[in-house]
């Protein structure tokens, strides 16, 4: 086997810039995710169920991206033709995601178009994002490795402050922070749109600046016997690469699986958190519509015979509804504008006929107010406090190495970011959760630079791809968990009628990081890794 040859700074710093634009993505996903499914009309209780299809898809697509991967070869070389679908895809989604309230749907449908946009964005971040994990597998040889992750490390990071403080500086420039109920924000709104364009800008550097290497050159440096053609016709059984995995792709599994499913509720209900205990945002009772004869009629103008609206973006009249004693016709639009001589002109999509009116009752949902100011500078600031996350996880990855024992620190880490998340979940100072935050980021740069670096040292052979995208399932299934379970734990912490108890969703996430800590001494690793030799990863946001 030839020995990798040395590359220049700028080689390596080429082979990852691209994870800057693809993690200004992550980072606007991540940070804006839940501020836009509440503000186009979402109840809080929802929220967690809108992250089920993203993981969900990541775990069908990156096994498949890592196994095809390994076997690609073309004219675009053999990871960049994923780089480029994925970045194309999430170029337009990003376009799309932030105007979910702004086409005219129903409350249901803009949620739908939302949901399925979110879930695209997340499976073409993680197609684009493998890439450039993987060309540093391929192309650096060992002597190097440490500093192409670092360079990874700062771009990731990097790209990731810049996504997290794309909405409060827009705002600083002068553009709108606040919108029209069920619309969001100009200042989420040119966030996505400019990092989309960074994201563009950054694939199209990517594939002029990296040249991957052609088969016979891959095989002669990583080991690869085989040649092009006999390793097209082999074929990789999923069930056997499970069966031969090493220990450790086991017990690293299950810690990732408590520190995932935490974060997954950070994603879900910080923003709201931080509005209701910080920045004392005002709780409003809204009305997404109506119950007659047990069923439910929802949408964003309830309209009766053509002339009184009866529910407006989710405020009600209901000084008509309770003097009313006739039947009348309920129809339901998703536009309404007055004319001249005061009539309305309606865009329907759906009308029933209510013949007793003492039996169609208002629905009401008491939450924050999204359109308020507080609101929408609450969801500015929690970009800034994920920058500060982001920071603090830089920071502690310097300190990391310096440990002696990997399982100590790891363990530490996540004890620091369970602190984090239960200062988050009762601090009521909007500067003190830089504190809180930057814990959180010790937990974060720990539970992403350990398990890529413990699992890659036990990884030998041609299935590297293949078994990280098997890995990807410790990510993506506790996430999943974690989504089906938030709506079932925050009923059941819930008070009927008052406003949904998002904040002590934090205090969970701490809980299951400290259960995470506990696994860690499960982890099986050989003497000779008791004390890395290598910078850590901190950037690898699947």
């Amino acid at each position: 086997m030839k020995t990798k040859p040395d590359l220049s700074f700028w080689k390596l710093w080429n082979l990852s810039f691209g994870f800057f634009g693809v993690q200004i993505a992550y980072a606007l996903q991540s940070a804006n995710v839940s501020r836009i499914f509440t503000t186009i009309g979402a109840d809080p209780h929802d929220l967690s169920y809108f992250w089920i299809l993203p993981p969900l898809m990541g775990l069908i697509v990156q096994p498949i991206v890592g196994m095809m991967s390994d076997k690609t070869w073309n004219r675009f070389g053999r990871r960049l033709p994923y780089l480029i679908v994925g970045a194309l895809i999430a170029v337009v989604v990003m376009c799309l995601l932030p105007n979910a309230g702004s086409f005219h749907f129903t409350v249901s449908s803009a949620i739908l178009f939302g949901l399925i946009s979110l879930m695209m964005l997340d499976t073409s971040i993680n197609m684009a994002m493998q890439p450039f994990k993987m060309l540093v597998g391929d192309m650096v040889n060992e002597k190097q490795k440490g500093l192409a992750y670092s360079i990874q490390s700062f771009l990731c990071n990097a790209g990731s402050v810049v996504g997290y403080i794309f909405p409060i500086l827009f705002m600083w420039l002068g553009i709108k922070n606040t919108a029209p109920a069920g619309v969001v924000p100009d200042t989420v709104i040119w966030s996505f749109y400019i990092g989309a364009l960074i994201l563009l800008l950054c694939v199209v550097y990517s594939l002029v600046k990296i040249k991957e290497w052609p088969p016979h050159l891959y095989n002669e440096y990583n080991g690869v016997s085989e040649a092009p053609k006999e390793t097209k016709k082999e074929k990789t059984n999923v069930i056997s690469l499970l069966k031969n995995a090493p220990s450790t792709f086991w017990t690293v599994g299950v810690v990732q699986f408590f520190c995932w499913f935490a974060f997954l509720f950070l994603w879900t209900y910080a923003t709201n958190t931080v509005a209701y205990n910080a920045f004392k945002t005002p709780i409003t009772e809204t009305c997404p519509g109506v119950t007659y004869e047990s069923k439910n009629y929802t949408a964003k103008y309830l309209i009766a015979n053509d002339s009184v609206i009866l529910v407006d973006h989710g405020s009600k009249d209901a000084s008509w509804l309770e003097g009313q004693t006739e039947p009348f016709t309920l129809t339901l639009a998703d536009i309404v504008e007055k004319r001249a001589d005061g009539t309305l002109d309606i865009s329907a999509n759906g009308s029933v006929k209510i013949e007793n009116p003492k039996e169609c009752k208002f629905m009401s949902r008491t939450v924050l107010d999204a359109t308020s100011s507080q609101y929408n500078e609450a969801g500015n600031w929690v970009g800034v406090l994920y920058a500060i996350q982001a920071l603090g996880s830089v920071l502690w990855a310097v300190v990391l190495p310096r440990f002696r024992s990997r399982k100590f620190s790891y363990t530490l880490s996540l004890l620091l970011g369970a602190a984090g998340f239960f200062m988050t979940a009762f601090m009521t100072n909007q500067y003190v959760l830089f504190v809180a935050f930057a814990l959180i980021g010790c937990a974060w740069a720990a539970m992403l630079a350990w398990p890529f670096t413990i699992l890659t040292n036990s990884l030998k052979g041609g299935n590297i791809g293949a078994y990280l995208g098997l890995f990807n399932c410790t990510i993506c299934v506790p996430q999943i968990v974690a989504a089906l379970a938030g709506g079932w734990i925050l009923t059941m912490l819930s008070t009927p009628g008052s406003i949904a108890p998002e904040y002590l969703m934090m205090a969970v996430a701490a809980v299951s990081l400290v259960i995470g800590s506990v696994c860690v001494f499960f982890i099986k690793e050989g003497k000779g890794n008791e004390a890395p030799q290598e910078n850590p990863v901190i950037g690898e946001d699947l």
